[in-house]
């Protein structure tokens, strides 16, 4: 394994509760001293500092501030596929726009926490390969739950869902992403319902005729 992946990486994972709750502190203090600070000024001596523990027993944890924030950033990526299984574990509705406006709505649950802690990771964030695999994986798995909706649905009328699909979870994500973590605030509830209709209208109009 190269050097630079190791050091995107934690030291170790933890064998007891008590060593958990320690680095459970970790990735919360961090994440608030990033959206407070930034990621320049995020040291790990004030990251120790809000989690009230020595400068030392963090290096225990991680070998710095990028593998924090991979840490966090990992949580967050799974946290979005969890709600998304659960929504689909619950049932879903039989309206396109209903079921569009939960994938929507999950979706923006997910970016609502700390908009100033995701401008950090969309600008500043460091990438590790295992980062970047996950990203992936996450998509594929979006968009292979999307494209199974459009293909069953009847008043889906795109000819090709699987492009469908791609597009649809493509700008959902970006487009959340970036408006929710924008330095002027945007009302989320006019987020979703405006998304929703933008992608609604895109699935249900009929294909242009030769």
């Amino acid at each position: 394994m190269a050097a630079d992946s190791r050091r995107l990486q934690p030291r170790k994972r933890p064998l007891q509760a008590r060593a958990e709750l320690t680095r459970q502190r970790i990735l919360a203090a961090a994440a608030h001293v990033f959206a407070d600070h930034g990621y320049a000024a995020g040291t790990t001596n004030r990251i120790a500092e809000r989690a009230r523990i020595s400068i030392g027993s963090l290096y225990q944890y991680y070998p710095n501030k990028d593998a924090i924030l991979i840490e966090l950033l990992m949580r967050h990526l799974d946290a979005g596929m969890v709600a998304i299984r659960r929504r689909t574990a619950a049932g879903l509705p039989d309206s396109l726009e209903e079921i569009i406006r939960g994938v929507v709505r999950t979706t923006i649950d997910n970016h609502r926490d700390d908009p100033q802690l995701l401008r950090v990771f969309a600008e500043q964030g460091p990438r590790s390969p295992a980062l970047l695999e996950k990203v992936t994986a996450n998509e594929r798995e979006r968009i292979e739950y999307v494209e199974e909706l459009l293909e069953n649905h009847p008043e889906v009328r795109v000819e090709d869902t699987r492009v469908a699909a791609r597009l649809f979870v493509s700008t959902a994500e970006l487009l959340i992403h970036q408006l929710v973590a924008a330095p002027d605030p945007v009302d989320l509830e006019r987020l979703e319902n405006e998304l929703v209709a933008m992608l609604t209208r895109y699935l249900t109009a009929a294909p242009p005729s030769d």
